[in-house]
């Protein structure tokens, strides 16, 4: 039996998680077809390797962008990852010209601006998960519009799945602010 991939691999299943690949399969049962359907449907036990990151767990990820509403971040293999600007440490401003954060750090009488540029690697507590139900999103959309059910990847468009995180806190933020070989 040739088991297909294509309709769970890289896709969130709405409050389980991000489907990253099939593990094994338990048992196949047997298939059945229907009279006027020239497919044939079969029962399938298996197990996923599902991404699902829990309250508090501590991640390591890119600075993919900035904007005035905090930071986006990458983990490789999922980008939706957002740390509002209220999650960021204190004080901080967000820089317009080079378009990035800057941690004002004060270090007795002295302020270090420490720039959080794009691509740098970022270490981040994971504050909440939200996920949004976008079948059912598009669904309604399309039928208040009366259209067809558009495809995934509109700007706008609500996330199956985002990661809020925190770097306010000792010891987060991006790793080359906590390396000791940066202590003079």
């Amino acid at each position: 039996a040739v088991v297909s991939t294509q309709s769970t691999g890289n896709k969130v299943l709405f409050k389980h998680g991000l489907c990253i690949v099939l593990h094994d399969i338990l048992h196949i049962g047997d298939s059945f077809s229907f009279p006027g359907d020239a497919g044939t449907y079969t029962s399938v036990l298996f197990r996923y390797v599902v991404f699902k990151p829990f309250e508090d767990e501590v991640l390591i990820g890119r600075v993919r962008r900035s904007s005035s509403e905090g930071v986006w971040v990458t983990l490789g293999f999922f980008e939706d990852v957002f740390l509002p600007q209220e999650y960021l440490q204190s004080p901080c401003r967000f820089d317009k010209e080079d378009n990035c954060w800057v941690w004002e750090y004060r270090d007795g009488l002295e302020t270090h601006n420490l720039y959080m540029d794009e691509k740098e690697e970022i270490r981040f507590r994971v504050v909440k998960v939200e996920y949004n139900d976008v079948a059912k999103t598009k669904r309604s959309t399309a039928t208040e519009k009366g259209g067809p059910i558009p495809a995934g990847g509109v700007e706008g468009e609500p996330l199956p799945m985002k990661i809020i995180g925190t770097i306010s806190e000792p010891g987060l933020g991006l790793l080359s602010w906590w390396r000791e070989d940066n202590v003079e």
